[in-house]
Order: C-alpha cells, then structure tokens, then sequence
C-alpha cells in the first residue's frame, strides 16, 4: 500500500469503497467491515496477479480503488464457488 502512495487510513477508506463497489456488482450482501476487508486484501490479490502477469497496476488512489474492486470481485467469485 505504501507503494501505491496511500497510508493506511486512506486504504482502509479505498478499500471500503471498492468492497462496496464489488458488493453492489456481484449482487452480495456483506457488512462495512467485510466490505473494507474484501477491498483491501482485493487490492493485495489483485496486486499478485497482476505482477505474475508481469502487468504494472497503476499507481495512487484511483489504480488502488480499481484494483481493489478487481481483486474484491475475484474473492466474491471464489467464495462462491467454494459455498457450492
């Protein structure tokens, strides 16, 4: 996060807004704070893949949000597939 240029109160704001983003998309329902966890650790998720891909994520507020939202609908997706 700190490589992206946004602190933790900053991420825990982002990734909130892209938990709820991913939330409203992929027709969940979880809580505030499993929306802030599933847009952080999105991010962190997404981040990976995209360096396997040899992909540069882009940088800031604005490549935190969209990675985040990316990485917190992979996990929603997963988290499907394993409940079934």
């Amino acid at each position: 996060m700190e490589n992206a240029g946004v602190g933790w109160i900053a991420a825990i704001i982002i990734g909130g807004i892209a938990g709820w983003l991913a939330e409203k998309v992929m027709s969940s329902n979880m809580g505030v704070l499993m929306n802030i966890l599933l847009g952080i650790v999105g991010a962190i998720v997404a981040n990976w893949i995209l360096g396997l891909l040899h992909i540069q994520p882009l940088a800031g507020w604005l490549g935190y949000l969209i990675t985040g939202f990316i990485g917190a609908c992979i996990l929603i997706f997963i988290g499907r597939a394993i409940r079934r």
